[in-house]
């Protein structure tokens, strides 16, 4: 992977990040840093599963992928934050 693969797949994380923590209800009480994380993993898996089902490659924007990729970081976002918050 390029310098420039590695980049986009930092960029592309913190906004499916972002994304996914938007779609979470209430206050999460996870840090930036997890967020960015949990973004790259679930815009990396999103991507294979896209790719799997056959929807990776479209004409146009890939709303599916984009979908998925954001579902998966809601979910990683909700399981990171869930325990966090039972030990209260």
């Amino acid at each position: 992977m390029e310098i420039s693969g590695i980049i986009s797949a930092i960029i592309i994380g913190i906004i499916i990040g972002l994304l996914g923590r938007l779609v979470v209800p209430g206050r999460q009480h996870i840090g930036v840093l997890w967020t960015i994380v949990i973004g790259i993993v679930a815009a990396l898996i999103g991507s294979a599963i896209a790719s799997a089902v056959g929807v990776a490659d479209t004409n146009g924007v890939d709303w599916i992928e984009w979908i998925i990729q954001i579902a998966l970081a809601a979910l990683g976002i909700a399981a990171l934050d869930r325990p966090r918050t039972r030990r209260r």
